[in-house]
């Protein structure tokens, strides 16, 4: 599929805010689901290219604005051409070891419920048919229900609630595949609608190292594998890792967001 994508994020302060400091992680780290035709991030109309890698192969940048103001825009302009892989992404060249994605971090420590849940999944049987009823189960039990959990939501208190959305079923099953001895870590990208009528989104998902595949992707909250409908954007051990914006502010009192992400399927030419 070929995709363009338009994404806006506005905050307007209802006080101005004297200094703003953010770390973006908007830019796509390589992948061979799929190719960049083009890709800009505009800081209040102002381009801001990429200026390094972290550790976890994310291209990044950071920007600062140390002047009063009321209003910052953020804006992605893409077009990208997808593929179908089955979710696989394999290995990662020069990355991290698959061994540090099972530590748990603060957001995906297991409750007694998810390692519950998780050695059920197991008792059944391993391999990819486990992964696929671990992801099932944990849609099961976390119902996708927006505006109740935020940023800083753990797995285990998405889990307890029942309630949650994509970043939290995640999470849920980041914490879950990890007891079983299974790498997991968290992926940030975009959705392109499946079905006339539904909306594109920012998105997250989790991947697993599999052996003989390396990282394959799980969308617990559409209970697939990614497709050629997901671009896919950066990684981390949780949320905090590939959170898309993260940062700090002085002032800027009564914060409001606003976020809008259109994704449109073009036809394509035969090369």
């Amino acid at each position: 599929m070929l995709l363009t994508i338009a994404h806006d994020t506005r905050y307007h302060y209802g006080q101005p805010a004297w200094l703003v400091v953010q770390a973006l992680r908007l830019w796509p780290a390589p992948s061979a689901s799929q190719q960049v035709k083009s890709w800009r991030v505009e800081v209040n109309g102002k381009l801001l290219p990429s200026t390094g890698v972290d550790g976890f192969g994310n291209p990044v940048a950071t920007h600062a604005i140390d002047r009063q103001i009321s209003d910052l825009h953020l804006s992605v302009r893409a077009q990208v051409r997808t593929l179908d892989k089955s979710g696989v992404h394999g290995e990662d060249a020069g990355g991290l070891p698959p061994m540090f994605f099972l530590k748990p971090t603060p957001l995906t420590l297991p409750s007694p419920g998810i390692i519950a849940l998780a050695d059920a999944a197991a008792g059944e049987g391993g391999g990819l048919e486990c992964v696929h009823r671990l992801v099932n189960a944990v849609r099961d039990q976390v119902d996708y229900v927006s505006d109740t959990t935020h940023a800083e939501t753990s797995a285990a208190e998405a889990f307890a609630a029942g309630t949650g959305v994509c970043q939290d079923h995640a999470q849920v099953l980041i914490a879950a595949a990890r007891h079983l001895g299974y790498p997991a870590r968290y992926v940030s990208g975009y959705l392109c609608p499946m079905e006339v009528g539904y909306p594109a989104a920012s998105h997250a998902w989790a991947e697993l190292f599999v052996d003989g595949l390396g990282w394959v992707g799980f969308d617990p909250a559409n209970r697939v594998s990614p497709d050629e409908h997901y671009v896919r954007v950066a990684c981390g051990r949780d949320y905090r890792d590939a959170a898309p914006v993260r940062g700090l502010r002085r002032g800027g009192d009564d914060e409001t967001l606003d976020v809008s992400v259109n994704i449109t399927q073009l036809a394509q030419t035969s090369q």
